[in-house]
């Protein structure tokens, strides 16, 4: 280990109920250094931020050595524990709603994050927190520091958490997957946050992810886990350009998604059409007023034909979701209309969302979980051939029949999306949405999900429409693009025309933000 390095970690092992999860792990981190920790779900990754924080299960063992700032973090006092976490480290989780109280304004929760390390008083502990937003870019227009939690957007959610995870200048700040859920120009924001963070305070920051391309534009050096071990560790652009690490060339390979290439077909007929669709929502009633209504969605047309895959991309409050709300016909817009047309006619749109787990009965069994797509059904079939037909759909989706038997949570992330997309596909939809479908998948999985939708696009003639905030995604995975800014739809085309050569300046600003791998960093 380097002398002088803030975090010190040496051969540490994490074991829970006798199970190894974390095998003689080795890392370290100096002083305004970013060390990006990546690897596939279940590799260790958040385990590790949770064994330096000390917030392990108690069912969790731990060996080794760890050391910040020369103080012992293996065997600290519950008091001493309670001193290092926000003064000596702090922590930005992925969800920054579930780490934030819903009851508390946020200028409120920050001043008492501020006050449970510094001796101030309640108005000096507030002019703090004023700082400490206003350092993270939330101004208080529109009275935005004495709003709760929900009435933020996902990017300002994150940085009050960030805000929080500095307020007693900790030298070492991890971040668990803080960009996960943030479309590319906030992510982009965030990043930039964090980083000059580390720079400025001069803080040691762990960033964990799952994507590569983060890691190549923010990490100065990235150590690469799997199966609970550290496999290789380096300078960044090292690892990433001359890994001789199969599983890191693995990651690379999956990480660097290839342009779709053009259909070997023509598309078939139009099966969806969006016609001048509005829809605008009632203002927030203040105090002493009401704010103007939000157009959500102005005026937007679009059409998805058989056998093609459209992707509908912007950042967050673009309108993504209102119209998809629209088009699964679990809102009404005030103008215009969404039609299936042609041989579609009489058939569903069919929904795929981020998080199958939050949409699945956890008391169901496989089986009825996807059967329940039959009640929308004119006519049912009866409970044999139901069975057939569930064992069937779980073997298209490369799950086996045998599946048909287990619960939600004896599946992992990947597993899961399979089984939603078979209970999409059982009702024999016209279309099938999929709502940020990948966008919570490692990347080994997401290259497995994204060969399963095209595979089944090909063979079956479906039509999708892909919703998501990953540009890389959409390149990889849409034949045409709509591009959606402030309600309204700002440019559409072919995929790669429009990636290649945008016509918009928002298009283009999606395109800067989005980070990039080096150009060899899959060679």
């Amino acid at each position: 280990m380097t002398a002088g390095a803030l975090l010190q970690i040496e051969s540490l092992n994490v074991a829970i109920d006798g199970r190894s999860i974390l095998q003689d792990v080795s890392l370290q981190v100096a002083r305004g250094e970013v060390l990006g920790l990546v690897g596939a779900s279940g590799s260790g990754k958040s385990m590790t931020a949770l064994a330096i924080m000390r917030l392990l299960p108690q069912r969790a063992t731990l060996a080794g050595k760890m050391r910040l700032n020369g103080e012992s973090l293996t065997q600290p006092s519950a008091r001493a524990l309670q001193r290092l976490r926000g003064k000596a480290m702090g922590m930005v989780f992925q969800e920054p709603m579930t780490a934030l109280n819903p009851l508390m304004r946020i200028e409120a929760q920050v001043a008492e994050a501020v006050r449970m390390h510094a001796p101030l008083s309640r108005d000096a502990a507030q002019r703090s927190a004023h700082d400490l937003l206003t350092q993270v870019g939330l101004q208080p227009d529109g009275g935005l520091w004495r709003r709760l939690p929900h009435e933020l957007s996902g990017g300002q959610r994150q940085r009050v958490a960030i805000a929080m995870a500095v307020a007693n200048s900790p030298p070492l700040l991890l971040a668990d997957e803080p960009t996960t859920a943030l479309d590319v120009i906030t992510q982009s924001q965030v990043l930039d946050l964090l980083r000059g963070l580390a720079r400025t305070r001069n803080m040691g920051l762990i960033l964990i992810t799952h994507d590569l391309a983060v890691v190549a534009q923010l990490a100065d050096r990235v150590a690469v886990m799997q199966q609970g071990r550290i496999v290789e560790q380096g300078a960044t652009g090292e690892v990433l350009r001359h890994s001789q690490v199969p599983y890191t060339r693995a990651l690379l390979r999956a990480s660097a998604l290839a342009p779709k290439r053009a259909a070997s077909h023509a598309p078939g007929a139009c099966v969806l059409e969006v016609a001048g669709v509005v829809r605008e929502y009632r203002g927030a009633r203040r105090r002493w007023r009401r704010d103007p209504p939000l157009r959500a969605v102005d005026q937007v047309s679009l059409t998805v034909n058989a056998g093609e895959t459209v992707g509908l991309v912007g950042e967050s409050g673009s309108g993504k979701s209102s119209l998809l709300r629209i088009i699964l016909m679990l809102d009404q817009p005030q103008q215009g209309a969404v039609a299936l047309v042609g041989d579609a006619r009489g058939r569903r749109v069919q929904a795929v969302f981020q998080d199958p787990f939050a949409s699945f009965d956890p008391r169901w069994r496989v089986e009825r979980l996807i059967a329940e797509a039959f009640f929308s059904l004119p006519t049912r079939p009866d409970p044999d051939e139901q069975r057939r037909k569930v064992a069937a759909m779980l073997e298209q989706v490369g799950l086996s029949a045998n599946d048909a038997q287990r619960f939600p949570h004896e599946f992992s992330g990947g597993e899961r999306q399979r089984i939603a997309i078979a209970r999409a596909l059982i009702a024999d939809p016209a279309v099938i949405a999929l709502d940020e479908a990948v966008s919570a998948l490692d990347v080994l999985i997401r290259e497995q999900i994204l060969a399963l939708l095209a595979e089944l696009a090909a063979r079956l003639k479906l039509a999708f429409l892909f919703v998501s905030h990953d540009l890389h995604v959409i390149r990889a995975i849409a034949d045409r693009v709509y591009v959606m800014q402030a309600g309204r739809i700002v440019e559409e085309g072919d995929t790669q025309a429009v990636f290649n050569s945008p016509q918009h300046a928002y298009t283009r600003a999606l395109i800067r933000a989005t980070p990039m791998l080096p150009a060899d960093g899959t060679g």
